[in-house]
């Protein structure tokens, strides 16, 4: 497989789209596009160990639940299931970003940071974005007063037996990440 040429088709502040020309491993000519959080004219020069964004796993230590959000999503034109999340500012860490973004979407505060992933990468075949997973410890009353207006966002915390009620409920749309991680915490207890 062998690279050719990349080419920027949009220029927009949070998200653009590439086109990509490249040989496959029988030296056939092929075309790729692809979405990437990336402003420069190629993407794949930039450093793949830093995360575009952050996924909040937040345990509400209080009352021993995870905290989940419904978020309307343009892409699916409704509301999804998943964690907060929110990308990077200039110089932030990922502890600094998971912080800022919990209170931002759930008014909930960071008591305690348990683990963090590297950067990861969740849906290859359409864009290069990448996130880190934080898991942390919060506690306080949840509230969706700090979202921006673009933000519709409902707060959940939900106790081992409610996760497990609504996984396989095929009316929510789940985020990857976040099924994967209610099905342990609904079947172990963790997160």
């Amino acid at each position: 497989m062998k690279i050719n040429t990349v080419k920027k088709i949009t220029d927009c502040k949070y998200l653009n789209l590439f086109s990509i020309s490249y040989k496959d491993r029988i030296n056939c000519e092929k075309q790729w596009i692809f979405a990437s959080r990336s402003n420069r004219s190629n993407p794949l020069e930039k450093d793949y160990t830093k995360p575009d964004a952050v996924v909040i796993v937040p345990f509400h230590k209080p009352e021993s639940k995870i905290v989940v959000i419904k978020e309307f999503r343009v892409a699916l034109g409704g509301y999804q299931y998943g964690f907060p999340a929110g990308l990077m500012d200039i110089g932030e860490t990922i502890e600094q970003t998971g912080k800022r973004e919990l209170f931002e979407e759930t008014g909930l505060t960071v008591t305690k940071v348990l683990k963090k992933s590297p950067a990861i990468f969740s849906s290859s075949g359409m864009t290069d974005e990448s996130v880190s997973l934080l898991f942390v410890e919060c506690e306080g009353q949840p509230t969706s007063r700090f979202n921006e207006a673009s933000e519709d966002i409902e707060v959940m915390m939900l106790s081992r037996e409610k996760a497990s009620d609504i996984l396989y409920d095929n009316r929510i749309k789940f985020d990857v990440k976040s099924w994967i991680i209610l099905n342990t915490f609904a079947t172990q207890g963790t997160i």
